[in-house]
């Protein structure tokens, strides 16, 4: 039986960026979702729906179906006054903190300088091809 909206799959999985390995089953226990409710990547999802228990395959998900392509215009530059809460600001830090609505974001610091920090609002995995190995461990 292949996948169904909303079922719970439970997956072994390697992921690989750029041909280096970042993730995956490590512990051999199976990592568990359900399907079709956005809990893994959509690229990913779309590419294992015909899958069955037991089925094995390599996925190349394109930047665009997995994190979005890498946004230029999501980089910003603002004065180090705004950061002065941020004990031992360093480059490469992931921040929590709030959009002008209150909403939370995460970025990551790219450059600090006397008086200004440029940050990332780009998902550290945008504008990444991401290359998964998957078996199919069970269907529930």
């Amino acid at each position: 039986m292949a996948i169904e909206i909303n079922q719970t799959v439970k997956i072994l999985f390697e992921v690989k960026i750029d041909g280096v390995v970042v993730d995956g089953s490590r512990s051999k226990k199976p990592f568990e979702f359900n399907y079709g409710v956005g809990q893994l990547i959509p690229g990913l999802e779309k590419r294992i729906v015909n899958m069955k228990a037991g089925e094995a395959a390599e996925i190349l998900v394109p930047a665009a179906e997995a994190y979005g392509e890498y946004d230029e215009n999501a980089v910003q530059t603002l004065p180090l006054a705004q950061f002065d809460d941020i004990a031992d600001l360093k480059i490469g830090m992931q921040v929590q903190g709030e959009d002008e609505d209150g909403q939370p974001i995460q970025f990551t610091v790219k450059e600090i300088t006397a008086t200004t920090v440029t940050i990332d609002l780009n998902h550290p995995l945008a504008g990444k091809d991401i290359e998964y190995k998957i078996k199919i461990d069970s269907l529930i």
